[in-house]
């Protein structure tokens, strides 16, 4: 019963007539969960008075006026009704826009309890956002208002929805009442009462009402924790499952023979990894040697890893993920690591050449840009199991490519690929490992819930001898004292990144670009030192030209866009300057700054703003300014501009729950996904498809990081 009753049409909501079904229907609410669960976005306390005469010290008044007049200005479509009211302190005008209706339903003469935002203009007190009810014929005037000291009326918590073309606050009013009285008392509770208990939370049917018409604000913030805790833990319920369909479809695969049988055996280190180790000419740091011995225990379980490592610019993941790939090539497999870019994708190849191939190991490059001879023979060697460690782009996973035995998928900068783009060079191999690498720290609040089906590594310390990296803000009208300080540097034989937000000028944008300010800096500023620009739009051959020359040091001074954010690896560039830093998030300014500060010597990073900066603006550049801890600033940018891109998932429409908010109810997260991981051991099948109301408010999260494994 109760599944198909939240599963009827809105039309058999008393009241919902045609208009109303099609404008709730092009919003994608079909049916009376979808309408229950379309929460509010705020809620006005309307319980006690605030005179006319205070518009200015409140949000909004409320108050009980009596009409006097009807006015009408304009002429034609323009022609618009002003209706002037009274309440006992002053008068005002409703200016009603669009609302000739209005006319006909406030009556002079009559009382009418109003609310609505107000502002002094033109010599009146003014609202163009207002709601009024009526209070009929027979309302006694003696009792115009009821006294400020008395408790304010029950039920006048007024709900107020995000609306779209042709849904009105009124129909959603009248509609969820209607629906809750006609549907409501049938909901059943589907926390587990011992939670419920714990938790302190409320029944479901009692929540779901009072989150629409809360009777007083006590049950409004009683109903509140309720969903949110609900919502939070079917969202962890949800990860949780999907990591255990994908450990159980596994091990079935393994019991029937089609998978490559994995090592049973200790975290210690195979011979490969020990090999590597005697050759480094330095000593792995403990964030790094934890990190190898979390990655090597997994991929010696009986199921595939699938693991997020997470680390601060420069701490040293890619030669972590070189010792995963020598665990796999150990076992008999192949290990594919896959970036973003080809500059990245060809250090990564360089790196694993130089510190590989000296192992035995046999390393290739693997990109769309290969010519078709040089390609066949890459391809034909992969597929015979030639090849043990491919390194490359987007190509990696293209149809032509197959492999013998791909046992590892490394993702970095994972961010930057899609979820089709994951399970396409997942697909080339039979269950194999994933380890996805992430250089901009994910907060735990957000990585419980983006990644809350995957193991974390996270490397937080740096190797030994790096020294912390000097930022320093300049206004740009102060931008030669900063020329003056780089030219030092220059002097000395360092070289200096300048980084712009735009490639070409644009005339209605006042925003220095890469391509004139390269010219500039090469004629006008530093007319002694090479200089070279790269973007996004120059082809690969050219970036890859470019970037070799400033890092062999033919050139100096490389003016670009923030192409050079991910994976350049300089260490003789000492310099570092963002101008229209404002223009950057703070993970985009954290892995700018991050390029230099790779070598032995101090480095530096110049924030340049504009001189009309916002207050928002001055809020993330002091971020930048006090800390260098990629995980405070992590932190920091998810408050400011919220999960979707800190993830780089925005796009996707993820976390678009109902009522919850990760960031501002992260200890309830820690406790609903510690509920629902403990749930889930026991009672696996927990979640069937009866939970009809959270699926509703979860039901756009497209598949999670790992689905497709």
């Amino acid at each position: 019963m109760f599944l198909r009753e939240l599963s009827a049409s809105i039309d058999t909501i008393k009241g919902a007539g045609p208009a109303a079904v099609k404008a709730l229907a092009g919003a994608g609410v079909y049916n009376v969960a979808a309408l229950l669960s379309r929460y509010p976005r705020d809620w006005e306390d309307r319980s006690h008075p605030v005179l006319l005469k205070d518009f200015a010290r409140y949000p909004s008044v409320c108050t009980i006026v009596k009409v006097l007049a009807h006015y009408w200005f304009g002429a034609g479509q323009m022609r618009t009704l002003k209706v002037y009211v009274e309440d006992e302190s002053a008068r005002a005008v409703l200016v009603c826009f669009n609302r000739p209706f209005l006319e006909k339903q406030l009556r002079v003469g009559n009382y009418y309890r109003l609310w609505g935002k107000f502002y002094y203009k033109y010599g009146e007190i003014q609202s163009t956002a207002f709601d009024i009810e009526a209070l009929g014929e027979d309302y006694d005037e003696s009792r115009m208002l009821p006294d400020n000291t008395k408790p304010g009326n029950p039920g006048q918590i007024f709900p107020v929805y995000s609306l779209t073309a042709h849904i009105t606050q009124k129909m959603l009013h009248k509609l969820i009442r209607n629906a809750l009285d006609q549907y409501g008392k049938n909901l059943e509770d589907e926390l587990p009462r011992d939670i419920r208990d714990r938790e302190a939370l409320m029944s479901k049917a009692g929540a779901i009402r009072s989150i629409h018409f809360p009777a007083t604000l006590a049950a409004l913030e009683s109903a509140k924790k309720t969903l949110i805790y609900e919502e939070l833990f079917y969202l962890e319920i949800m990860i949780g499952k999907r990591a255990l369909e994908r450990k159980t479809s596994i091990l079935q695969a393994l019991e029937q023979g089609t998978s490559v049988k994995k090592e049973s055996g200790s975290m210690e280190f195979t011979p490969m990894q020990k090999r590597l180790i005697e050759r480094l000419p330095f000593q792995l740091t403990s964030g790094q040697l934890s990190a190898i011995e979390e990655i090597n225990f997994d991929m010696d379980a009986s199921y595939p890893m699938a693991r997020l490592l997470q680390g601060d610019v420069g701490s040293g993941k890619t030669l972590v993920s070189f010792f995963a790939a020598l665990k796999a090539v150990d076992a008999g497999m192949q290990a594919a690591i896959m970036a973003p870019t080809e500059l990245l994708a060809r250090q990564h190849a360089e790196s694993a050449a130089r510190l590989l191939e000296p192992l035995g190991i046999r390393p290739a490059f693997l990109t769309g840009n290969m010519k078709a001879a040089g390609r066949n023979n890459l391809l034909k060697a992969l597929s015979r199991g030639e090849i043990d460690i491919v390194v490359g782009t987007h190509a990696l996973f293209s149809k032509d490519v197959a492999y013998k035995n791909l046992g590892l998928v490394v993702v970095d900068e994972q961010h930057r690929f899609g979820v089709m783009q994951r399970s396409a060079i997942m697909a080339k191999g039979d269950h194999p490992h994933l380890l996805m690498m992430s250089a901009t720290p994910i907060p735990r609040t957000l990585a419980l819930t983006v990644f809350g089906d995957m193991d974390v590594s996270i490397i937080r310390d740096l190797p030994p001898g790096r020294k912390t990296i000097k930022t320093h803000l300049a206004r740009q009208s102060s931008e030669q004292r900063v020329y003056d300080f780089v030219r030092k540097e220059l002097a000395s034989g360092h070289q200096a990144y300048f980084v712009y937000p735009l490639i070409e000028g644009d005339e209605s944008k006042d925003l220095k670009a890469a391509e004139s300010m390269a010219e500039r800096l090469g004629k006008e500023v530093f007319p002694e030192y090479s200089t070279a620009l790269i973007h996004s739009k120059l082809d690969d051959e050219e970036k890859r030209t470019t970037m070799e020359a400033f890092r062999q040091g033919s050139v100096k001074i490389l003016a670009a866009t923030s192409v050079v954010e991910v994976g350049v690896d300089v260490p003789n560039a000492t310099c570092m300057i963002i101008e229209h830093a404002e223009r950057f998030g703070l993970s985009a300014l954290h892995q700018l700054r991050g390029r230099v500060g790779r070598g032995i010597d101090q480095s530096y990073c110049f924030l340049v703003y504009s001189d009309e900066l916002t207050e928002d603006g001055k809020k993330r550049l002091m971020i930048m300014l006090e800390n260098s801890d990629g995980f405070i600033i992590a932190e920091e940018d998810l408050k400011l501009r919220g999960p979707g891109q800190i993830a780089g998932i925005e796009q996707s429409g993820y976390l678009n729950l109902g009522i919850a908010d990760p960031i501002r109810d992260a200890d309830t997260l820690v406790r609903a996904r510690s509920d629902a991981f403990g749930i889930l051991e026991t009672d696996p099948g927990f979640l069937e498809p009866e939970h009809r109301m959270i699926d509703e408010v979860l039901r756009r999260a497209p598949p999670f990081s790992t689905v497709t494994l």
